[in-house]
């Protein structure tokens, strides 16, 4: 069984898109998706330095383009050769839009939305994010607590991120767990905590007007790990994962229960088959960057697709709805 995942916010570095802008149809189709977000991202994803592709306005955006484009590259419909799909934060977005639950219109305008009321909540006050790894994780999580901090993503064995102030990280650094390692984040924001709730009330009323269907396969929430089948209800949880922790490690425990045997990251990868490598035992691995992987990626997805039509979702059964953020 085949998972696709894609990355999140952290994952892009400057450039990281030269390469695939050499395609034709990938140039086109992130030029309809700059047109959709309003942003340049050709110019982001190849000239921009981290600094500026560190904003989360901008990081957002760039990163489901990136998803949706690449993905596109490796089939038509890659979705009907993948067993489940998932994403990490924003990466929720891109495979909303990939097993059909959002189109990649919706995801992408929704995603500029995200991503430009992120940054606001951001600037309200100084905050950002902060990877404890290794430790035990019980004195890490009850470090991370006595700091005021929040545990905003569980990304299973060996790293656990603490999102707050920056006063609240700078305590948890000067008292770290012990045989921990601390790594300061890219990110401009503690994401998955109360000091994005006001992101949450401007998605929420946005959330109401979105048409959704229902996904064309197995569909995992970051909230449990579950496999969610209604479009309404992901479009609910995407909205209110901007301010609760996102639980990886139920993901991936969720994928390991499926009998998954093969994870495909799509660009900017790298961050969840490292973290994979630690948790998923026995799973290959592949870690897209650029297009001359393309023939190995779609031997790779070849080797782990989907052989059994129980594994996919029935798609006459919900015809598209409109979504409520509840």
């Amino acid at each position: 069984m085949l998972a696709i995942v894609a990355p999140g916010q952290g994952a892009q570095t400057p450039g990281f898109l030269t390469p695939w802008l050499a395609e034709p149809r990938f140039a086109d189709r992130l030029a309809w998706y700059s047109a959709v977000t309003g942003l340049d991202l050709a110019h982001y994803g190849t000239e921009a330095d981290a600094e500026t592709i560190r904003d989360t306005a901008i990081a957002q955006p760039l990163l489901v383009a990136a998803s949706l484009a690449t993905a596109a590259e490796l089939s038509t419909d890659v979705t009907a050769q993948a067993g489940v799909l998932a994403g990490h934060s924003v990466g929720e977005l891109a495979a909303a839009a990939l097993a059909g639950a959002l189109s990649a219109e919706r995801a992408l305008v929704l995603v500029r939305e995200r991503g430009a009321q992120m940054a606001a909540a951001s600037a309200v006050r100084p905050t950002s994010m902060m990877a404890v790894v290794g430790g035990n994780a019980d004195e890490v999580l009850a470090a991370i607590d006595a700091a005021g901090l929040t545990a905003a993503n569980n990304n299973g064995s060996g790293q656990i991120v603490a999102a707050g102030t920056v006063e609240q990280l700078a305590e948890l650094s000067a008292a770290p767990p012990a045989r921990a390692r601390l790594i300061q984040l890219s990110v401009a924001g503690a994401f998955h905590t109360v000091h994005m709730e006001p992101a949450v009330a401007h998605l929420t009323r946005l959330a109401g007007a979105i048409q959704t269907g229902r996904p064309r396969t197995r569909l995992l929430s970051n909230a449990d790990g579950a496999v969610v089948d209604s479009g309404a209800d992901y479009l609910g949880r995407l909205v209110k994962q901007v301010a609760n922790p996102v639980r990886w490690d139920l993901c991936m425990q969720t994928m390991a229960d499926l009998g998954v045997t093969g994870l495909l990251e799509l660009p900017p990868s790298g961050t969840l088959t490292g973290i994979a490598k630690r948790n998923l035992k026995g799973v290959e691995l592949f870690s897209l960057n650029t297009p001359d992987q393309i023939p190995d990626a779609r031997e790779f997805i070849a080797r782990h697709s989907v052989v059994d039509q129980d594994s996919v979702v029935d798609q006459d059964s919900d015809p598209a709805t409109p979504g409520a953020a509840s």
